[in-house]
């Protein structure tokens, strides 16, 4: 939530979250396609170092688990060229047949939410809610940012 805080109240971004089907969620923010992948990087390293520094008991930036002592790990990794990232929906193999899932922020607040909440058996139940109008995601396609605006209100926030 404190991601969410960050992007939506101090830098007035909408961002999206999913569960990953493995171990945490991943935050999306729609761009406008002008930024390459060493921008977004930038970007996201920006996010994760001004909550890992205003928060240093909740989050890390560390790679190594050794170095993470029970923190959450902010992994910004995944926006890099030849990096791949579960796709929404996408079925991960392990076992019980997890599926990365869309989810709104409210679901986030639920201590019930886990990465792994949604699985192909329960996967038809979430796709009728969506049907019926419960879409968390629904905003998604209209929304686009320009991460050199979002750059200059994020590097505002840093300071």
């Amino acid at each position: 939530m404190l991601v969410r805080d960050l992007l939506d109240a101090e830098l007035g971004l909408a961002a999206f979250v999913k569960t990953t089907g493995g171990h945490g969620l991943h935050v999306h923010l729609p761009l406008d396609g002008k930024a390459d992948f060493d921008a977004a990087r930038n970007f996201a390293r920006g996010v994760a170092a001004v909550l890992a520094a205003r928060h240093p008991e909740d989050f890390t930036t560390s790679q190594r688990k050794a170095g993470r002592r029970g923190r959450i790990y902010l992994d910004i990794l995944r926006n890099a060229y030849g990096q791949t990232v579960v796709a929404p929906y996408g079925v991960r193999g392990r076992p019980g047949a997890p599926v990365a899932t869309p989810v709104g922020w409210a679901e986030v607040e639920d201590s019930g939410l886990t990465p792994e909440r949604f699985t192909l058996r329960t996967g038809m139940a979430r796709l009728a809610e969506i049907r019926a109008g419960s879409d968390p995601w629904a905003d998604y396609g209209r929304r686009r940012y320009s991460l050199g605006i979002i750059g200059r209100k994020l590097a505002a926030v840093a300071d």
